[in-house]
């Protein structure tokens, strides 16, 4: 595994394992037993950047992820950077598949989320502290202001901003440093790259969520593929319909051409695209699965020139595919 540094000093793995679809999301809840086996092999095979959030779990246990990561992740403490998540909580009462999030970043309880991720991560800190989406009711000033005193006590040692804009990140940035943004980004979700220049001039790196657009990337389905309503959001994401499937093969063929001349996957081309892109961008993949974990690690080693780069923003600024999930809708307090 090769590594990259966010921010000025906070050195991670070169692609991350994002957590949440082992509890939320993705299907039922995986086997516990299996996934801490899972993170084991994970910081066996290099990984040492776990990505989690309070609020990934489900009705009958909100907090399941973290508490999942942090027993699993307690043997390697001193080995891993964890990264976890404040800020909303899910609309438990909707019908939806894809639930509503309402945000509250209030001071008080920011300080609640803190104590209780670090009693279920059983940890005395927390790595990388996300807000994880902004609340229009609370200055972001204000919330880096209390993000510096949980430096200053010792609770977190970074913090960042999650799914954020230039003008957002330049206000918190004044008030307290921040050491990275984790917005998504995949060749299907191309809108922050507007973020580049801000992100280099004020040394802010950039953790990259699902970056093969929801697994779509990776090959992995097709037409055929079924995913079960209501506990997995893939159902109602708009790229694994059979319209989208068909909207998109030109993406799914460069993604083919560009693997079989690296000797590579498609979904480790999707990720070596923004990897070799700049310095600072870490994907966060998730997975259930150990030969998924060894592929996505190996994104890490495939080399693409600036000019392939290039050549594939190109291509996709050309290219016309079906919309993506863009994320769950805010509900208002």
């Amino acid at each position: 595994m090769k590594y990259r540094t966010l921010g000025k000093n906070l050195k991670v793995s070169a692609v991350g394992l994002g957590c949440m679809g082992m509890s939320h999301a993705y299907g039922e809840p995986a086997d516990k037993k299996e996934m801490t086996e899972l993170l084991a092999q994970a910081v066996d095979i290099g990984y040492t950047f776990f990505d989690t959030a309070e609020i990934y779990g489900t009705p009958d246990n909100e907090h399941d992820n973290e508490e999942l990561v942090g027993a699993a992740l307690k043997p390697f403490r001193d080995k891993v950077v964890i990264g976890t998540k404040f800020g909303i909580q899910f609309d438990w009462t909707s019908t939806a598949t894809n639930l509503p999030v309402i945000t509250d970043a209030r001071p008080e309880v920011i300080k609640k989320s803190v104590e209780g991720s670090l009693k279920r991560l059983q940890t005395d800190h927390i790595d990388l502290y996300y807000q994880h989406r902004q609340d229009k009711n609370v200055l972001v000033e204000e919330v880096a202001g209390v993000m510096q005193q949980l430096i200053d006590e010792g609770k977190i040692l970074h913090w960042g901003l999650s799914e954020v804009d230039e003008e957002t990140i330049r206000r918190a940035h004044k008030v307290c440093p921040v050491t990275a943004i984790q917005n998504r980004y995949s060749m299907m979700a191309r809108w922050y790259e507007k973020l580049f220049p801000v992100l280099e001039e004020l040394n802010i790196g950039y953790v990259a969520f699902s970056p093969t657009a929801n697994g779509l990337l990776s090959g992995a389905y097709n037409k055929d593929s079924k995913f079960a309503a209501k506990v997995d959001y893939r159902s109602d994401m708009p790229q694994f319909t059979a319209e989208a499937m068909d909207k998109n093969q030109k993406l799914f063929d460069m993604l083919e051409e560009t693997a079989q001349n690296k000797n590579a996957t498609k979904a480790q081309i999707a990720m070596a695209w923004m990897i070799c892109k700049k310095s600072y961008i870490v994907p966060i993949p998730g997975t259930r699965k150990l030969s998924r974990l060894i592929e996505n690690a190996g994104a890490a080693d495939v080399e693409l020139t600036a000019a392939e780069v290039k050549a594939l923003d190109d291509a996709l600024d050309n290219m016309e595919m079906s919309a993506v999930y863009g994320g769950a809708p805010i509900k208002e307090k």
